[in-house]
């Protein structure tokens, strides 16, 4: 992942794919774009990351379509706390919390909250 903008916030989108391979080779292949990340590292991906000149997807493998979320599109938010953020959406007091923040194997925190239309968004620091 490259590294967040002024402020240390960065956004992208993230869509999930039942056919990951199919998935990179159009935002790849057809649209030009570079593989820049890939997790793991060695076997099949379970997420990429594909960069533009002026902006990146990250691509996620997944089978089915949530039942209680619109999560085939997702935003990934980073901020400099991830548990502060947390702290002030809860503090809103309608903004729902699906995943407290919780260190990840690729050495990022993240949380999971709804927006106010029931879109999935990661709140993630590194």
């Amino acid at each position: 992942m490259t590294e967040a903008g002024a402020g240390g916030q960065e956004l992208f989108p993230i869509l999930t794919s039942a056919d990951l391979p199919a998935a990179v080779a159009f935002y790849r292949d057809l649209l030009g774009g570079t593989l820049d990340y890939q997790f793991p590292e060695t076997g099949d991906p379970e997420f990429v990351t594909v960069r533009f000149p002026a902006g990146q997807v990250g691509l996620g493998r997944q089978e089915e379509p949530g039942v209680l979320t619109n999560d085939r599109v997702t935003l990934w938010v980073y901020v400099a706390d991830c548990d502060g953020a947390l702290d002030r959406l809860r503090a809103a007091g309608t903004v729902p919390v699906l995943a407290e923040p919780a260190d990840q194997p690729w050495g990022e925190r993240m949380a999971v909250v709804l927006d106010p239309d029931g879109n999935r968004v990661i709140v993630a620091s590194r």
